[in-house]
């Protein structure tokens, strides 16, 4: 998944561009494209701020704190299929979750 760019570095970049330098030897400097520079200027324009948007989608239903709960379920009951997985899950933390979320989850654990 991508990550915004640092509020710094979005500062940094409108400084550059407003006191002169170009969008291309700004992005050159900074490592980034112009595009990014062009966005970066857009939203400033559009809203007065330069903080990032709100990644698109919704939240994840196993949250990094559960993670932990997870992995201990999953070597308790480690020949489970994903679909038995997600109904203990369901019975322990009262969350109904798909099997592909659960395997989603899994793969960010590292686990197969």
């Amino acid at each position: 998944m991508m990550r915004a760019y640092s509020l710094d570095l979005r500062r940094h970049l409108v400084q550059a561009i407003q006191s002169g330098t170009s969008k291309a030897h700004a992005a050159e400097v900074f490592g980034v494209s112009v595009r990014t520079i062009g966005r970066s200027l857009k939203h400033l324009a559009e809203t007065d701020r330069l903080k990032a948007k709100p990644i698109p989608g919704r939240p994840r239903q196993i949250l990094p704190e559960q993670h932990a709960d997870l992995t201990a379920q999953l070597r308790a009951h480690a020949d489970a299929t994903l679909t038995e997985q997600c109904a203990s899950w369901a019975a322990s933390h009262g969350i109904r979750i798909s099997p592909s979320t659960m395997l989603r989850t899994l793969a960010r654990l590292g686990w197969t």
